[in-house]
């Protein structure tokens, strides 16, 4: 009789701790995405950031992370959405002409930037909501818009002044939400250091005060979300679009001096990238023109380099041009101050590359991991939260070496 009642206990305790693994798997992880606009992979090097030095200490750091051509901010905070380089999914720069529709696009237009039309891809919100699971964004590229019938759970239209305590505060609420409310994946943004490294340069005073602020704000976070709950479900992501080069603006090249105004019939972007439609006729003469310039490339339409995954998108028209690093390129002369850091050149410049640090339970601890390509963001992010990933330009072998279960 004991012993029947002994098999009866243990079978029991079985089928719980069972039971209890299974229903831990079933558990759906938290992973929170910050992306900090233009935060250049080395300015923890040589600037005080304490609280971005602990989640090294704490999980993974990466060397850098390799921005997609063109270095720009809309291009690539929807690639590292998509896994998709911009040639893939249309947002080839952050203004262009769409010749398909006769539409424009351009960062400052709300209604185009609402537009659906515009996202190829699948974003990984969408990836989630597809799946049955929440997401939430906080200014992210694309998500103001409706792609493939779907929009995050909770998303904000851009506001450039809404102070980063407050977006901060909105994430900690989201994460205390019921629980049937609450996303699974959240994406945030902060404008900065982008706009100080513009203006003062990369590495000058008010950079540099700016980032440590933004550092500091990242200790708040930190013990904000170690208090939470279900802190020891949430992973956490914190990266950058793209890096920031001192430029001087006396090295600046005008297309005024190359080209006639007759030969253009669309000229969209700005310093330093720019895609042209020639007028009928005018090809030849538009491109050897600026093919004697010493300071930047062109490039026809078929003809970048294959490297850069770039130049075959309607979007980006018959000419592609960019400049060199370190030098400028303008329209014509109008007599502005020219800025002191830029981007958008060449993404084998390690200027343009940017941070990568993650923690939480699906990540290795103190593990330094070597540069990778933003489009692998995306399969990474679909692992991590256990979703089906769409098929993408990006490859979860360049990133699995950080994760907990490789």
């Amino acid at each position: 009789m004991k012993k029947a009642i002994i098999f009866l206990f243990l079978a029991g305790a079985i089928v719980f701790i069972a039971g209890s693994c299974c229903n831990k798997e079933e558990s759906r992880p938290y992973l929170v995405v910050l992306s900090m606009d233009g935060f250049r992979w080395d300015y923890p090097d040589s600037i005080p950031t304490p609280n971005l030095d602990v989640i090294a200490q704490s999980g993974v750091k990466a060397k850098s992370l390799q921005p997609a051509f063109p270095s720009k901010t809309f291009p690539n905070h929807y690639t590292m959405a998509t896994g998709l380089y911009p040639n893939s999914h249309g947002i080839v720069l952050n203004s262009f002409w769409d010749p398909d529709s006769n539409i424009y696009y351009a960062i400052r237009m709300n209604e185009a930037v609402g537009n659906g039309y515009f996202y190829g891809g699948e974003p990984i919100w969408v990836t989630a909501e597809k799946q049955g699971v929440k997401s939430a964004s906080y200014f992210w590229v694309g998500s103001e818009a409706e792609i493939n019938g779907y929009r995050p759970s909770i998303w904000k239209k851009y506001d450039h002044d809404f102070p980063y305590e407050q977006r901060l505060d909105s994430v900690l609420a989201w994460l205390q939400l019921p629980e049937d409310q609450r996303p699974h994946l959240i994406m945030w943004y902060m404008d900065e250091p982008d706009h100080s490294g513009h203006y003062y340069g990369p590495f000058a005073e008010g950079t540099n005060e700016v980032i440590m602020y933004q550092d500091s704000l990242m200790g708040v976070y930190l013990d904000k979300i170690a208090g939470l709950p279900i802190a020891d479900e949430i992973n956490l992501i914190i990266t950058s679009d793209h890096g920031m080069q001192a430029s001087d603006p006396e090295r600046t090249e005008y297309l005024e001096d190359y080209i006639k105004k007759s030969w253009l019939t669309e000229l969209q972007g700005y310093n330093p990238n720019y895609n042209i439609l020639a007028a009928d006729g005018c090809l030849d003469s538009l491109y050897q023109a600026l093919l004697t310039a010493e300071h930047f490339k062109v490039w026809k339409a078929g003809e970048v380099p294959e490297r850069l995954n770039y130049g075959t998108h309607p979007r980006c028209m018959d000419l592609i041009v960019c400049a060199d690093s370190a030098w400028r390129i303008k329209i014509k002369r109008d007599g502005r101050r020219g800025s002191l850091g830029d981007h958008g050149y060449d993404n084998r410049n390690t200027d343009m590359h940017a941070i990568f640090y993650a923690s939480g339970p699906a990540f290795k601890k103190g593990h330094f991991h070597p540069t990778f390509n933003n489009v692998d963001l995306y399969p990474l992010m679909a692992y991590v939260l256990g979703l089906e990933p769409a098929e993408v330009d990006g490859r979860f072998e360049n990133v699995k070496g950080m994760l907990t279960e490789e």
